[in-house]
C-alpha cells in the first residue's frame, strides 16, 4: 500500500540541477541580476511574447498589469466565478468592481456567452483563467474584447504546458500572468511573471514595479509613488533551472493525469480535465467532477477519503459565495448556475510531481471505494 498524506497533494520535483544553479547564484549572484534577466527573457521567448516581467507572485502580477492598463475606481472587470481569489484580488486593489460570470460546464473556464451578457459601458477588461490547465474559448473571448474594445488578460497561472489550437497558454490577450508558487509545475517557492508584447505597456509595468523609477533616470529619483514588486535573483535562479526542465516537468504532469484517467475509466458519470483535438491540457492538477447520479458533494467525498486515510482538495468555491465578497451571492447565486453546481461536486486529486504510479493507482482504488 502506498498511502498518501497531505504532502503529496501538490509540490515540486527538485533535482541536482536546481540545487547546482541555486548554489551558483548563492556564490556569484549577489552583484548582478543575471538570473532574473535570463528567466524573464527565455520564458517570454518560449511563449512567443516580446517581454517577460518577473514579480514576487502571480497576484502582484495581475495587480501590476491592471494598474499599468489604467484600470481604476468605477471601472468593471469581468472574471469567472469559480477560480482562486488571487485571480480577482487585484481588481479590488485598484478599486474597480469585480463582475463574476458563469463557467462552461465542459472546460470549467469562463463562458463567453455569460461574459457578453455582463458587459456594460463600464467594463474595461476580462480576466480569463486557464483553470487547472484547462483552456477557455479564447477565440470567442478575443472577438468579444475586440468588438467591445476592452482588454483581455489571460491568467495562465495553472496552465504551463497547455495549448489552444497550437498556441501556448500565456500568449493570449494584452497580457498574461503565470504563477511559480511551490505547488505549480515550475516553482520559485513564490513568484510570478507577466508576459506582454506592447512596448509602452512593458515600460509602464517596469516603472510601476520598482518605486516609480525610470530605467534611464537618475539614481534614487522617483516620479510616482508606486510598488515594490521586484523579484530576487535567488528566486529567479530556481525558476530558471526549473524552466530548463520544462518538457520533463510537463510530461510528468501528463503522466499523472493519464494514470488517473486510466485507473478511473471504469467509473461511470465522472468528468476529468477537458481534452480535445485542439486543446492540449498542461494538467497542473487532475480535476474530478462526480456526476449527479453519485449523489455526493465535494465535502462528502473529501470526508469519505479522509476516513480511508487519503487527502483531497475541493474545487475552488464560487467567489461570490465567499465572505470575502459580501452580498455577491444574492447577485450571482442563481445566475452562475454551472459555477455553483460544478464546484459543489468537484475535487482535485493529488498532483505532486514526485508521485509514482503505484501511489496513483492506490489513490484511485480509494475513489472506487467512495463511489460503491
Amino acid at each position: 500500500m502506498y498511502k498518501l498524506d497531505k504532502k503529496y497533494m501538490a509540490g515540486p520535483w527538485i533535482t541536482d540541477h536546481e540545487i547546482n544553479v541555486v548554489n551558483d547564484c548563492m556564490k556569484n549572484g549577489w552583484y548582478n541580476y543575471d538570473y532574473v534577466e535570463k528567466f524573464q527573457t527565455e520564458f517570454a521567448q518560449y511563449h512567443n511574447r516580446k517581454y517577460g516581467i518577473m514579480t514576487p507572485n502571480c497576484t502582484t502580477a495581475i495587480h501590476l498589469l491592471l494598474t499599468a492598463l489604467g484600470i481604476k475606481d468605477g471601472d468593471e472587470v469581468i472574471a469567472p466565478d469559480m477560480t482562486w481569489i488571487g485571480s480577482t484580488a487585484g481588481i479590488n486593489y485598484v478599486h474597480a468592481k469585480p463582475v463574476f460570470c458563469d463557467i462552461d460546464p465542459i472546460n470549467w473556464c469562463i463562458d463567453p456567452k455569460s461574459v457578453e451578457l455582463a458587459i456594460t459601458p463600464k467594463t474595461k477588461a476580462i480576466i480569463a483563467v486557464d483553470l487547472y490547465g484547462n483552456m477557455p474559448n479564447m477565440k470567442q473571448l478575443t472577438h468579444l474584447c475586440n468588438d467591445y474594445e476592452i482588454f483581455l488578460i489571460e491568467d495562465a497561472a495553472e496552465a504551463i504546458g497547455s495549448q489552444y489550437h497550437g498556441i501556448r497558454a500565456g500568449k493570449f490577450g494584452i497580457g498574461s500572468v503565470f504563477s511559480f508558487h511551490r505547488t505549480k509545475t515550475i516553482t520559485t517557492g513564490e513568484g510570478g511573471m507577466i508576459l506582454i508584447d506592447d512596448d509602452k505597456l512593458y515600460e509602464r509595468c517596469m516603472f510601476l514595479r520598482d518605486h516609480g523609477r525610470k530605467s534611464n533616470g537618475q539614481t534614487y529619483y522617483n516620479y510616482e509613488v508606486t510598488y515594490k514588486y521586484m523579484p530576487s535573483n535567488l528566486q529567479a535562479a530556481m525558476g530558471y533551472a526549473q524552466f530548463q526542465r520544462i518538457d520533463e516537468l510537463v510530461n510528468k504532469k501528463h503522466f499523472i493525469f493519464n494514470l488517473n484517467k486510466k485507473y478511473l475509466s471504469d467509473i461511470p458519470d465522472i468528468q476529468l480535465n477537458y481534452e480535445s483535438e485542439n486543446i492540449i491540457n498542461g494538467d497542473w492538477v487532475t480535476g474530478l467532477v462526480f456526476g449527479k447520479s453519485h449523489k455526493l458533494t465535494k465535502l462528502d467525498i473529501i470526508n469519505k477519503l479522509d476516513k480511508l486515510g487519503y487527502p483531497a482538495r475541493p474545487f475552488f468555491y464560487p467567489l461570490s459565495s465567499l465572505p470575502a465578497y459580501p452580498g455577491f451571492q444574492k447577485i450571482y447565486g442563481q445566475k452562475n448556475i454551472h459555477a455553483y453546481d460544478i464546484s459543489n461536486r468537484g475535487i482535485n486529486l493529488p498532483g505532486a510531481l514526485i508521485l509514482e504510479e503505484e501511489q496513483i493507482k492506490d489513490y484511485c482504488d480509494a475513489i472506487h471505494k467512495v463511489v460503491r
